[in-house]
C-alpha cells in the first residue's frame, strides 16, 4: 500500500477534529452506490472493460443503503472516487473523468495515490499528508480544500473514510471531485461588486472632502449664497453615498434570504401619484406622465419603504433612459395588484432581456450601479409577487409587478 508514509498523527488530524462527532458513512450504504470487488476491477482492466457498479446483489433487491433504488454514480453531478481497504480504486465516474481529465480505465485498480495525484498548493503530496488509512482512528474524512492535479489544474476535494465500526480500520475511502468554475464566478462578481462600489464612492466622497476643507480654510470669503451651493452639494453627495451602502445592505440581504418584510396597508395609487409629484418638483415636465388606475383595487398589505424603493428605481429608470410619455398603470388582479410602468424610448434589446434583472447590468445610456433592477426583482419575490420585462406599447420597455394577497406582519410573524 503506497498511500500514506506517516501512521504518526499529523498535523492534519487536528484539522479534521470537527469530524469526529459526524455519524460515520455506512459500509453498506458505498457498497450500495459503488461497491466493486477488487477482483472484478482487476478482471475489467485486463479485458480493457469498465467494471459493472452493481455488486453481487440480487436482482431487484434493494441497495444496504436504504435507498430502494440502483444509483448509477455517472449520473452523480459530481465527481466521485471510490477506493478499498487497500487503497485500490474501485469507482471513477464520468465527472470524475471529466474534471480531472483522467480515462477512467486507467484510474481503475490502481493505487488511488497513482490514479488521483493530488498535491496542496504549496506543492505538498496531499495523500501523504492526511494518510487516509492510518493516523487516528476516529477521524471521518478531509473537509472540502482546493487542490492541485497534475498541469495545475485546481479541483474542490473533500473524503469520508468509511469504517465497519468507529474506530476501525477504513473500509472504503469516498472522495468526491468539484469544479472550481462556480466558485470563480462568484469571486469575480464579489470582485467587480468591489470595484463598482468603490468607483460610486470616490466621486461622492471626494466632492464632500473638497468642498468641506474649502469651507473650513476659507469660510469668511463666501458669500451666503456660495455657501449654500457648496452646502446643497455636500448634502446631495452624501445622500448619494448612504442611497449606495442601503443598496449594499439589500443585496446582502436578498442573497442571505434575510431580506425581512414589514407588510402594512399599502395605497399604492397614492404611492405612485407621491413619486410623479417628487419628480415633477425636480424639474420633470408634469405632462410626460400618465397615470392610470383601475378601480377597485384589493386590499394590499406590503412594506411600504420597499415600495417606495420598487416605485422609485422603475420611474427613474423610465425618467432617465426612455423617452416621451412615461405611464403608469395600477390595476387589480387575479393574484393581487398588477402595476406597469413604461416609456416611448427606444427599449430594451430582445438579447438584453434574459439580463435585466442581474447585477451590474445597465442599459444604453452608462451611469448608476446597475444593482438597482437586481435589488428591485429581490424585493417584489420578499413580498411573494413576480416582475417582468417586455417592450410596450409606445416602443419603449415595460416593467410589470405583480404583488399578491397577503396578511399583516403581525399574522405572519
Amino acid at each position: 500500500m503506497t498511500v500514506g508514509t506517516n501512521s504518526s498523527p499529523g498535523a492534519a488530524d487536528a484539522a479534521e477534529e470537527r469530524f469526529r462527532d459526524t455519524p460515520a458513512v455506512p459500509a453498506a450504504a458505498v457498497d450500495g452506490l459503488c461497491g466493486v470487488p477488487p477482483q472484478a476491477v482487476d478482471s475489467g482492466r485486463a479485458r480493457g472493460a469498465r467494471p459493472p457498479v452493481r455488486t453481487d446483489r440480487a436482482a431487484g433487491e434493494a441497495p444496504a443503503g436504504g435507498l430502494g433504488f440502483a444509483v448509477d454514480p455517472d449520473s452523480l453531478p459530481d465527481g466521485l472516487v471510490v477506493a478499498d481497504d487497500k487503497g485500490r480504486v474501485v469507482c471513477f465516474n464520468a465527472a470524475a473523468a471529466r474534471i480531472t481529465q483522467l480515462a477512467p480505465e486507467r484510474a481503475l485498480g490502481a493505487p488511488i495515490d497513482r490514479a488521483l495525484p493530488l498535491e496542496d498548493l504549496e506543492g505538498r503530496r496531499w495523500w501523504a499528508l492526511t494518510d487516509p488509512y492510518g493516523g487516528l482512528a476516529t477521524r471521518r474524512g478531509q473537509p472540502e480544500r482546493n487542490l492541485l492535479l497534475p498541469g495545475g489544474r485546481e479541483v474542490l476535494v473533500s473524503a469520508s473514510y468509511v469504517r465497519t465500526h468507529p474506530t476501525g480500520p477504513v473500509r472504503r475511502l469516498v472522495v468526491t471531485l468539484r469544479g472550481t468554475e462556480a466558485r470563480r464566478r462568484t469571486e469575480r462578481s464579489h470582485a467587480e461588486l468591489i470595484a463598482t462600489v468603490a468607483h460610486e464612492l470616490r466621486s461622492p466622497l471626494t466632492s464632500v472632502k473638497g468642498f468641506t476643507a474649502t469651507l473650513l480654510a476659507k469660510w469668511e470669503r463666501f458669500t451666503d449664497d456660495q455657501k449654500r451651493l457648496m452646502l446643497e452639494t455636500v448634502d446631495a453627495d452624501a445622500n448619494r453615498v448612504t442611497r449606495l451602502i442601503a443598496e449594499l445592505l439589500d443585496i446582502s440581504r436578498i442573497d442571505s434570504g434575510r431580506l425581512e418584510v414589514r407588510r402594512q396597508p399599502v395605497d399604492i395609487a397614492t404611492a405612485v401619484g407621491r413619486h410623479v409629484q417628487a419628480l415633477t418638483a425636480n424639474g420633470q415636465d408634469p405632462a410626460r406622465f400618465l397615470v392610470s388606475v383601475s378601480r377597485p383595487l384589493p386590499d394590499l398589505w406590503a412594506d411600504p419603504d420597499k415600495i417606495d424603493q420598487i416605485l422609485g428605481n422603475l420611474l427613474e429608470n423610465a425618467v432617465r433612459h426612455g423617452e416621451g410619455t412615461v405611464t403608469i398603470g395600477v390595476s387589480p388582479h387575479e393574484k393581487g395588484t398588477a402595476v406597469t410602468v413604461s416609456d416611448e424610448g427606444p427599449g430594451i434589446p430582445e438579447e438584453s432581456m434574459a439580463r435585466v434583472f442581474t447585477r451590474f447590468w445597465r442599459g444604453s445610456k452608462r451611469g448608476g450601479t446597475g444593482l438597482g433592477l437586481y435589488i428591485v426583482k429581490g424585493i417584489v419575490e420578499a413580498h411573494g409577487g413576480t416582475i417582468t420585462v417586455g417592450r410596450g406599447p409606445g416602443g419603449g420597455a415595460e416593467f410589470r409587478f405583480i404583488l399578491p394577497v397577503s396578511a399583516p406582519a403581525y399574522l405572519t410573524q
